[in-house]
């Protein structure tokens, strides 16, 4: 019995090391469409805009968990301020590294989503 419950264990460990899937850490549809109004803002009102934010949401989803995006997304909102408060967010190591996780889900959106090349 002790024998299936680690391997069990290990099967759950192991699982939770793959890529993350967006069914995985569904972001709530508020937060999809903040990012997508948002994405559509600083990219143009179009119909291609629309489907690149969304497929960018999407790809962020499939790679960071919902958790770890509202972090970082509030620590870069927390950076825009001024003062002591905003200078601890900016200059702290461990909210570098929440951020840093953020881009890169960002950076692999991007790849997906707007750089896809003509067939």
């Amino acid at each position: 019995m002790l024998v299936k419950a680690l391997i069990a264990g290990g099967v759950l460990v192991a699982a939770g090391f793959g890529p993350a899937r967006a069914d995985d850490n569904d972001y709530p549809t508020e937060a999809r469409a903040d990012y997508v109004f948002g994405c559509m803002a600083a990219n143009g009102q179009t119909r291609e805009a629309l489907t690149k934010c969304a497929c960018s949401i999407d790809a962020i989803a499939a790679i960071l968990p919902y958790d770890k995006y509202v972090q970082a997304s509030t620590i870069l909102g927390m950076r825009q301020g001024i003062g002591q408060r905003a200078n601890e967010f900016r200059s702290t190591k461990m909210f570098d590294d929440k951020v840093a996780e953020l881009r890169r889900a960002q950076a692999e959106a991007e790849i997906r989503c707007y750089r896809q090349t003509a067939n």
